[in-house]
């Protein structure tokens, strides 16, 4: 059985505290986006892990996807598995490649095996896998609060637009990303204005991440003022970086930054 995982892009992202438990409440608009991986399961005499297309860096039997079989096994009589990841959706790019893979992996051996998950339910298993993993279990747009994996429903719809992702050569890790945030309450609901019209948005919506990772690395700057340079009614950095979106009403001439960069489209 195959399915293929989606990525997301964040549209406006705040960092509002410091937690107690080390991590950081933050509020942002989670958006499905059809950039895809490919994944399959095979019933099998033992569990295995196989991966093709981008490499992915560190020991595979930490993948989130093993991660997520265990997870399961644990409360349900579930047989081995033969997992085989093709991976398109560029990694560390602040996408959510590898959460929607756990999540998609939860989804498929619900289906597979039967086991009546509920949605709900679903949810609560990828919640373990990662803070965004449990978005990834209903996949559409949901105003994202807490450790950004509590969700409201939110009305937003993208479809009369190009979003054109660009993935520069640049890595930032978790930790750099978070290094240089002053946590703060946002001075305006991101509720309120993800209801502004589209071209509204690059004057009152911000991702917070985007200050300190431009100051350290020009390029991804460089990449979202190309975008706007180009007509984008719209343009940030998804999540932590280091992936730049930007919305147009047509499909813009781009020639120059796919020639450095990876240029995804999503229509």
């Amino acid at each position: 059985m195959i399915t293929f995982p989606n990525a997301k892009i964040n549209l406006g992202l705040n960092i509002t505290e410091r937690r107690e438990d080390g991590y950081h409440n933050l509020e942002t608009v989670f958006y499905p986006v059809q950039i895809k991986d490919a994944l399959e399961i095979v019933e099998s005499k033992m569990l295995s892990f196989q991966s093709s297309g981008i490499a992915i860096p560190g020991n595979p039997e930490s993948n989130l996807c093993l991660k997520a079989y265990h997870l399961l096994k644990k409360d349900y009589d579930i047989p081995p598995v033969s997992i085989h990841l093709h991976k398109h959706i560029p990694i560390g790019a602040g996408l959510g490649g590898g959460s929607a893979d756990a999540a998609f992996f939860v989804k498929l051996v619900n289906q597979h095996f039967n086991l009546s998950l509920s949605n709900e339910a679903m949810m609560e298993y990828a919640r373990q896998l990662g803070a965004d993993c449990a978005f990834f279990i209903e996949n559409k747009p949901v105003f994202a609060f807490e450790k950004g994996d509590r969700f409201e429903p939110v009305q937003v719809d993208l479809s009369a637009y190009v979003i054109v992702l660009i993935m520069p050569p640049v890595h930032v890790s978790t930790a750099e990303a978070y290094g240089g945030i002053k946590p703060a309450p946002a001075s305006r609901p991101l509720q309120e204005l993800i209801q502004l019209p589209v071209t509204e948005w690059r004057h009152h919506i911000k991702n917070d991440f985007e200050i300190n990772i431009f100051k350290h690395h020009p390029i991804i700057s460089n990449v979202k003022n190309a975008l706007y340079k180009a007509g984008a009614l719209y343009a940030s950095m998804s999540g932590s970086g280091a992936s730049v979106f930007g919305l147009f009403k047509q499909t813009p001439n781009l020639k120059h930054l796919e020639l450095q960069h990876q240029m995804y489209l999503s229509v």
